[in-house]
């Protein structure tokens, strides 16, 4: 494709209507030629619409199908890699199109890349974590959150069914889920796209929220109680793949956590075994004693010759 057809197809790209004779005067060739460049530009994959009349002209279709990529051999090769990727993310928003879309790629690079890409994949692979949960609806999610639409939903939460009425402001994709951040009664709340049960999309618009890329960047305003917590040094290996213990240092962790995730780290600090110890808070610290102490339970429960059962009680320190 010459210089004069990629600038042809970036103007039409801009959807606005240009008559043959503009374009033509544009370029400083013939009507003819600019017809040429026209029919090119449809048979490599741009719809264009025609209207005819004084007013008519030419433009680019919405949702039209893009012009093939010009790779160097290193780029197509780290383009290949990035659409297998892209196949083992689930539920990946728009992703109808994506099933095989690799091995189609794939099909039209020349032979020796193609011989190229078949000795990569014997040294790489990709370990998304995979979760039985289905997130069907996270194009609506994200199409509501591009166009700051709210959305009416039926979700499953740890108390039940119930049904809100918020405005997605993203998605992202964290272990394994998919994670709606959403606007509702003035603050944003955070839901799990596998557990809603059914999403519509309505007509009620807000224009002043924040994008994803905004409030992944503000700080946790909530009040805090300061922590302490203790690594060994295998546990801060384990704390460097971690987004909250990432500020480790002389095996310390010191920072602010609000008591309404007292709940959630305790849990997560339960991973970490004999490797994490909470110093303080006390209130953290007795949590995570409490977890070990039920964890432990089903072990310490022990069958004596068959007829019964000897409960061992886990003593702690006071």
């Amino acid at each position: 494709m010459n210089e004069r057809r990629i600038a042809l197809m970036r103007m039409l790209d801009s959807r606005r209507k240009y008559t043959a004779r503009e374009l033509a005067e544009k370029f400083n060739v013939s009507v003819r030629t600019i017809q040429r460049d026209l029919d090119y530009l449809q048979q490599t994959g741009l719809p264009l619409y025609t209207e005819t009349g004084p007013h008519g002209g030419y433009r680019a279709l919405p949702n039209r199908l893009l012009p093939p990529l010009h790779l160097s051999r290193d780029e197509a090769m780290g383009l290949f890699l990035m659409l297998k990727l892209l196949e083992d993310i689930p539920d990946i928003p728009f992703g109808s199109v994506r099933e095989h879309l690799s091995e189609q790629y794939y099909s039209e690079l020349p032979r020796d890349v193609q011989e190229m890409i078949d000795g990569l994949k014997d040294y790489i692979s990709f370990r998304v974590i995979s979760t039985q949960s289905e997130s069907p609806y996270t194009s609506v999610i994200l199409d509501a959150a591009m166009n700051k639409r709210r959305i009416k939903m039926r979700y499953r939460s740890t108390s039940g069914e119930k049904n809100f009425e918020v405005y997605p402001i993203g998605l992202y994709f964290d272990h394994g889920y998919w994670y709606m951040p959403a606007y509702s009664k003035e603050r944003i709340i955070l839901y799990r796209s596998d557990r809603v049960i059914e999403m519509t999309m309505l007509e009620s618009t807000l224009s002043d929220l924040p994008t994803l890329a905004q409030w992944l960047k503000t700080e946790d305003i909530r009040e805090g109680a300061a922590a302490k917590i203790k690594f060994t040094p295998f546990g801060v290996r384990l704390a460097g793949s971690d987004p909250l213990f990432q500020n480790v240092s002389e095996q310390e962790w010191h920072g602010n956590i609000p008591r309404e995730e007292f709940a959630y780290v305790s849990r997560l600090l339960l991973k970490y075994g004999p490797d994490a110890e909470v110093i303080y808070p006390a209130e953290l610290r007795e949590m995570v004693k409490q977890l070990l102490e039920d964890s432990l339970a089903p072990y310490l429960s022990q069958s004596n010759g068959g007829h019964e059962n000897v409960q061992i009680q886990l003593q702690t320190e006071s």
